[in-house]
């Protein structure tokens, strides 16, 4: 069974920690807005076990730290909590919805819609293009 709600900023640490920084400090998972954001949590079989947060500027929204703990990695539950953010945008009558997308993540992100855009930047040792995608 998977449920997805609204959560505390500070229930998708643990997971963003998990997911995608486990080599690195705490902290590092804390985002200076969080506390300004919309955070959802993915649970399976009761568990959290998948996070992402969304920021809203104006009908413009972005999503960052999508991650999912890597023992539940490739069972759709990625797609599940993108197919949410896109459905909770439209309620909210966004127009445009983007992500910081890491290079090698792009092809996830094409299947819900997302282009490319021309901006590319390197942070951490990874390589990120911006992706978007309108309503």
């Amino acid at each position: 069974m998977v449920q997805i709600e609204q959560i505390f900023p500070s229930l998708t640490w643990r997971i963003r920690h998990e997911a995608m920084y486990a080599d690195q400090p705490f902290d590092i998972v804390k985002l200076e807005d969080d506390f300004d954001g919309i955070h959802f949590g993915l649970y399976a079989d009761h568990k959290l076990t998948g996070v992402v947060s969304l920021f809203s500027h104006g009908d413009v929204y972005q999503f960052r730290k999508l991650a999912i703990l890597p023992n539940a990695q490739k069972l759709g539950y990625g797609s599940q909590l993108i197919e949410y953010i896109l459905d909770f945008c439209k309620i909210q009558k966004a127009t445009k919805l983007w992500c910081n997308a890491r290079v090698n993540a792009k092809e996830f992100y094409f299947k819900f819609g997302f282009h490319e855009t021309n901006k590319i930047f390197q942070k951490d040792g990874n390589d990120f293009v911006v992706m978007e995608r309108g309503f």
